[in-house]
């Protein structure tokens, strides 16, 4: 099965196309190679809690993303609410895949113990929060690419739980 896949972009330099969009270009890269993945929406908003959550619920409710990968916005920063706009849209916290994220990351860079990204489900929709730099965003995401399709298969009821 082919995922539909989102990739939402929170920042307000690129929103405003003051800075390129590398990360969104990794991760493409690894939803298609890696996971097999259609890229399905793609999108920035500024650091907005609203515009980030208004954009989760329209990619999840009504482009029935089956995983919507954020990236940006995960730090200490004061604009940096993704995470909170996440929290405001999901119905259930998915923390191990966040946990794991940090603890692989922290195996290169102990700064990986500031990012606050979390991963979560809205109604059958998988959300990840990814780090804004290309670096962070790769290897984030290739933690817990492996068990994206077995997580997907769950949420959209092709697989038990537990097999």
């Amino acid at each position: 099965m082919r995922w539909r896949v989102a990739i939402l972009t929170a920042s307000d330099k690129g929103a405003r196309g003051e800075r390129k969009d590398t990360s969104a270009q990794v991760i493409r890269e690894l939803v298609e190679e890696e996971l097999q993945g259609d890229i399905i929406d793609y999108r920035i908003v500024p650091d907005e809690l609203h515009d980030i959550a208004a954009s989760l619920i329209e990619l999840a409710d009504d482009h029935h993303a089956d995983l919507i990968i954020t990236t940006g916005g995960t730090g200490l920063a004061p604009r940096d609410v993704t995470p909170e706009a996440t929290m405001k849209v999901i119905g259930k916290a998915v923390p191990g895949m966040a946990e794991a994220m940090r603890a692989a990351s922290m195996l290169k860079t102990r700064r990986a113990m500031l990012s606050r990204g979390i991963c979560g489900i809205r109604n059958g929709t998988l959300i990840v929060n990814l780090p804004g730099s290309p670096r962070g965003a790769y290897e984030n995401l290739m933690a817990v690419i492996d068990q994206l399709p077995h997580a997907l298969r769950i949420l959209s009821g092709q697989e038990s739980e537990h097999r």
